[in-house]
């Protein structure tokens, strides 16, 4: 019983809520302020993708900006960057798990970018 309860209690410990809820990926649409098509980069310190806009990425969190560098079929360009944020509903159930947001602040699971983005174009 001792061994059961002790298992228990460290499972708790080494959890967190973020982690265990969020997927590593989060979608992210993207277009164009002119309304036109064309493709974009995007790189994070966890990957990079690229796509064709409009369009939605699945995204790997983190807490640093993502970066885009894009381009219209028109041959305008949007370089730029969006910000993460933090999930606060989240991040209060860490503290119930009693990792203080660790196992979190580890794995990014945490952190979310907007869900949708209009890249300017010049």
């Amino acid at each position: 019983m001792r061994k059961l309860l002790l298992v228990l209690i460290s499972s708790i410990i080494l959890s967190s809520c973020a982690t265990i809820v969020n997927d590593p990926n989060t979608p992210v649409a993207l277009s164009f302020s002119d309304g036109s098509d064309g493709t974009c980069n995007l790189t994070n310190k966890r990957g990079s993708w690229s796509g064709k806009v409009p369009g939605t990425f699945m995204i790997r969190r983190s807490d640093d900006i993502l970066r885009f560098n894009c381009k219209t079929e028109t041959g305008k360009t949007g370089v730029g960057g969006i910000a993460s944020s933090i999930e606060g509903a989240k991040l209060g159930a860490s503290v119930l798990f009693f990792d203080l947001g660790i196992t979190d602040a580890i794995t990014d699971k945490h952190r979310t970018y907007a869900p949708s983005f209009t890249i300017p174009v010049n």
